[in-house]
């Protein structure tokens, strides 16, 4: 840890430096204490802190495919490239783990110096909202980091651990692991610290009020406080929640409408951020060769009356072999593949959280109620269902699995409810369900492979920084 720390303790803000002010400090470097002098300062600062969500292996990395390739959705396809095989199989391990760790810190660090210095400024909305923004940011990163690398708040004893919640740019730290549950309640606490602080908008692609209430609304329900997860969503939700309309529901995945959006991290053309839709597939000779493509019994599910089965699944030829082709992240109309700003939080998962609260703290009426609004902008015909119970509760997860699908969901999302992966090894990569089948198909609930490994060479340089059980 302290490798990566004293890495970033230097360069952290050099995403929000201009040329000249670079030239003004010895080695090409800025230190922290000449970079937030003004207002703009700290506003070329948190446009930093942004670019890192975009830049260092998040969300433009592998964060909206790797869910999804290591748990059920998808099945690698028999004529790509064999992309994250090794997440895949469930092979990964200390020299073979995601970027995400160190990259993580680098965008936490950015908040962090942003915290450390916003107080020189005077009292007023400027100063909140720089605040607010810079710990709701510090919690969605180490939030997914929990996801990755830590066993989830309700599957935790007192004696499981996770990494270090770094509040400060203090380069010579070595931190040991902390408890879970411990790090859980420190992300509530920069989220419900960052709530009154925040601007009610920021813009697009800057967090504000009803997306820290949807992020609060995630978190807990991970932690099981389906209380205060009711809470947040309607504050996030309104008492009109919004939904796009079938129309414009295709037109989210094409940056053609913000409509449903809470917040997503900008990619403009200039930044030519393709690696979202080469995840799932190259185009070849005008024909979608996939990386990746729907699981078989998943895209049965799919109805036709279903605006997602259009939206989210093109079945088409390539090399003669008929696929079910993921083309959720195939860009904007007119310019490069797969550049498209990543959907971070939508008011489609809020009301499923709230939907799900309501349901196992025992509302079933406003459940239903939450589901059928879900359905009824989803399906061409939809007619009100009437469940209870268990079967409602089934019926909110599937709904869960067919909205969030392809967006980095399914993974954490068993692990949450502590369930196994299970892959249906009948079928395999083609249209029909014919074709190659899983070889790796069964993940048992529990197992230390939900949590992913630390790198090695972190384990190695900070001695008192221990490897997560089983690797």
């Amino acid at each position: 840890m302290k490798k990566i720390l004293f890495a970033l303790s230097t360069v952290a803000l050099l995403a929000s430096c201009s040329k000249k002010e670079l030239e003004l400090s010895p080695f090409n470097q800025i230190e922290t204490s000449q970079a937030f002098n003004t207002e703009t300062d700290v506003n070329l600062a948190v446009l930093g802190m942004y670019t890192g969500l975009r830049n260092n292996n998040y969300v433009n990395g592998t964060w909206n495919i790797l869910a999804d390739v290591m748990a059920d959705n998808l099945i690698i396809s028999s004529l790509g490239r064999q992309t994250l095989t090794v997440f895949g199989d469930w092979r990964y391990n200390g020299d073979a783990t995601v970027g995400f760790f160190s990259n993580g810190y680098v965008i936490a660090r950015r908040a962090n110096a942003i915290l450390e210095n916003i107080e020189k400024f005077p009292a007023g909305v400027f100063k909140d909202n720089v605040r607010g923004e810079a710990l709701a940011v510090r919690a969605l990163v180490y939030f997914d980091m929990a996801r990755t690398f830590s066993k989830t708040f309700e599957n935790a004893t007192a004696a499981d651990s996770t990494m270090a919640y770094i509040t400060s740019t203090d380069a010579k730290q070595l931190p040991t692991k902390e408890p879970v549950r411990g790090f859980y309640q420190k992300l509530v606490t920069d989220l419900t610290t960052a709530l009154p602080l925040i601007n009610t908008t920021n813009g697009v692609g800057r967090l504000n009020k009803a997306a820290v209430n949807g992020l609060l609304s995630r978190l807990y329900l991970y932690m099981g406080d389906f209380t205060n997860c009711i809470a947040a969503s309607n504050a996030a939700l309104g008492t009109t929640p919004v939904l796009p309309s079938r129309t414009d529901f295709s037109l989210i995945w094409t940056d053609q409408t913000n409509n449903g959006v809470l917040f997503k991290v900008v990619n403009t053309t200039l930044d030519n951020i393709n690696a979202q839709g080469v995840n799932y597939y190259q185009t070849v000779g005008g024909l979608i060769r996939s990386e990746y493509v729907c699981e078989y019994n998943l895209r049965q599910l799919y109805q036709p009356s279903d605006i997602r089965t259009t939206a989210y699944i093109q079945t088409s030829l390539y090399n003669g072999v008929l696929q079910n082709h993921i083309i959720k992240y195939a860009g904007r109309p007119g310019q490069v593949a797969g550049v498209v700003d990543h959907k971070v939080l939508r008011t489609a998962e809020v009301l499923l959280n709230r939907a799900e609260a309501y349901q196992r703290s025992g509302n079933d009426v406003q459940a239903l109620a939450d589901l059928n609004l879900l359905r009824a902008n989803r399906y061409s015909s939809s007619t009100p269902l009437a469940l209870t119970g268990t079967a409602l509760g089934d019926e909110i997860l599937k709904e869960r699995r067919l909205e969030l699908a392809f967006e980095g969901d399914r993974f954490w999302d068993l692990k949450r409810r502590n369930q196994p992966v299970q892959r249906d090894a009948n079928f395999g990569d083609r249209a029909d369900g014919t074709g190659v089948k899983y070889i790796f198909t069964s993940l048992p609930a529990g197992n230390h492979r939900f949590q992913l490994p630390f790198p090695s060479s972190e384990i190695n340089f900070n001695k008192g920084f221990k490897q997560n059980p089983g690797y």
